[in-house]
C-alpha cells in the first residue's frame, strides 16, 4: 500500500489497556483556562516515569461548559483507579486550584467515580460549603480571588494507551514538517490525546533494556546513527530521521480515526517531499491486547 508515494508497512501499532477521565477546566476567559490546563497536563508523556498521560482534548465554547464560561477538555490516562485518583487530587489541587478564577468539572457521565472536590473541599480549612443542584453536588472552597467551585466527583472509563505510528523521513525537517501536519488533523478528532511534547516522540522505546533497572530503552531498530552498528535495523539507507506519534483514547474506534487522519495528513507531502514510509511499534503481541493494524485502518 502507498499514500502519495508514501509506502505503509503491513503492520500494526501495540497498545494496551487504561483507565481515563475527561475534567473540564473553565476560568474568566480562554487565556486562564488553558494556563490551568496547560499546568495541569505538564510532565505528562509516559506512564514510565509520569503517573499517568495527560492533554488538552479541545477548546470549549462557553455554550459547551456547565458554567457558561470559556473552558478546556483535558484526558487523563493512568494503569489504575488508584493511579489516577492520586494524580487527578495532585495535578488538580496543584494547577487548577492554583489558577486565578478557575473552576473544575466532570467531563464523564458514565462510569465508576474517583473523588474530585471531595478531596480538594479540605483545602478550604473547613469554610468550604457543598451546594447539590439537581444530582450532582459541588464545593465552594474560599480562595483569595474569590471561590473555587469544584465538582464532588469525576468518573474513570476504561480506555486505551500507546497507539502509534512512525514516519520515516530524508530528515529531521521533513519528518517534523510530516509530523506538524498529522498533529493538526488529529486534534480535531474527540477522544484522543497526544501526549508528548507538541503531540510528537523522537525517543520510540522498545520493551526492556540491557540494563536490568530500566522497563524500557531506546528503539535501536529506528536509530538512523545506529544503522550501521546493530545488525537487526529497520531503516533503509535513505531514511535520516524518524518520529513517533503516541496516541491514547477513550476508545478503540478514535484511536482508529486519529490514526487514519494522522497518517494520511503525513503523506501528503508525499515521497518526493521526502516521507518515505509509515509504520508502527509492536513487540509481537508481548505488550498489549489491541493491535491497530495500519493497512486496515487506512483502506
Amino acid at each position: 500500500m502507498k499514500i502519495n508515494g508514501v509506502y505503509i508497512e503491513d503492520t500494526f501499532a501495540e497498545a494496551f489497556p487504561m483507565k481515563a477521565t475527561r475534567l473540564v477546566i473553565t476560568a474568566f476567559d480562554a487565556t486562564w483556562a488553558n494556563h490551568a490546563a496547560n499546568a495541569l497536563t505538564g510532565f505528562a508523556t509516559s506512564v514510565i516515569a509520569c503517573g499517568c498521560e495527560a492533554g488538552i482534548e479541545r477548546q470549549l465554547k462557553p455554550s459547551e461548559t456547565p458554567d457558561g464560561r470559556p473552558g478546556v477538555a483535558v484526558l487523563l490516562f493512568a494503569m489504575s483507579n488508584k493511579e489516577l485518583t492520586k494524580q487527578i487530587q495532585n495535578r488538580v489541587g496543584q494547577c487548577v486550584l492554583t489558577a486565578p478564577t478557575s473552576a473544575c468539572y466532570a467531563g464523564l457521565e458514565e462510569g465508576d467515580e474517583l473523588p474530585l472536590g471531595k478531596t480538594l473541599r479540605f483545602f478550604g480549612d473547613g469554610y468550604q460549603i457543598a451546594k447539590k443542584l439537581g444530582r450532582t453536588r459541588y464545593w465552594r472552597v474560599p480562595v483569595m480571588d474569590g471561590e473555587f467551585l469544584c465538582e464532588d466527583t469525576t468518573r474513570v472509563t476504561k480506555a486505551v494507551g500507546g497507539g502509534n505510528f512512525l514516519i520515516l523521513a530524508t530528515d529531521q525537517a521533513q519528518a517534523l514538517a510530516a509530523s506538524e501536519r498529522a498533529i493538526a488533523a488529529m486534534r480535531k478528532i474527540p477522544g484522543v490525546i497526544m501526549p508528548f511534547p507538541g503531540g510528537v516522540v523522537r525517543s520510540g522505546s522498545k520493551v526492556g533494556s540491557k540494563y536490568k533497572t530500566l522497563p524500557a530503552s531506546t528503539n535501536h531498530r529506528y536509530c538512523p546513527t545506529l544503522r550501521g552498528i546493530v545488525t537487526d535495523s529497520a531503516l533503509s539507507a535513505d531514511v535520516g530521521a524518524v518520529l513517533e506519534i503516541v496516541i491514547d483514547g477513550l476508545t478503540s474506534a478514535a484511536i482508529d480515526a486519529a490514526t487514519r487522519v494522522g497518517v494520511r495528513a503525513a503523506c501528503t507531502l508525499g515521497a518526493k517531499r521526502g516521507i518515505l514510509g509509515i509504520t508502527a511499534g509492536n513487540y509481537g503481541g508481548s505488550l498489549g491486547p489491541f493491535h491497530f493494524k495500519l493497512r486496515q485502518i487506512l483502506q
